[in-house]
């Protein structure tokens, strides 16, 4: 399937194309499917509401399931059902002691992330002027 940039193919690997479109950090990167894929994946893993409060509630600390799920209100099953697909993204990580799951995040930079997104988020919200 062949990738379009503004109406232009673009098959991953020629930049100069792309070079007067993005800004000077991004024209450092190399730019290919494989690092699109996994920027793709990480977003997704951070688009659901329930999941960021998830991230937030274990970059405390260890917590298990039953703690967030108290902390959060949210239901067992959408916590557990978060989780997974938390560890999945290699956002957590989990620790086993005796009967109990404890999860915590696997690294704080996504904190930053999450700042970023929501600096940006709110930087576009206040200056649109339509709805």
């Amino acid at each position: 399937m062949e990738k379009r940039s503004r109406g232009k193919p673009f098959n991953g690997t020629d930049t100069a194309e792309i070079n007067e479109e993005y800004p000077a950090e991004l024209k450092k990167m190399e730019l290919h499917d494989a690092y699109f894929q996994t920027v793709a994946f990480l977003a997704k893993s951070l688009s659901d509401e329930n999941r960021l409060r998830i991230i937030l509630c274990v970059s405390c600390g260890k917590k298990s399931v039953s703690s967030i799920v108290e902390e959060l209100g949210l239901s067992q099953p959408l916590v557990s059902h978060h989780l997974k697909e938390l560890k999945r993204s290699l956002l957590v990580k989990i620790e086993r002691n005796g009967p109990f799951v404890y999860y915590e995040l696997v690294d704080n930079r996504i904190l930053d992330v999450v700042k970023t997104l929501s600096i940006v988020a709110t930087d576009l919200l206040t200056a649109r002027k339509t709805f």
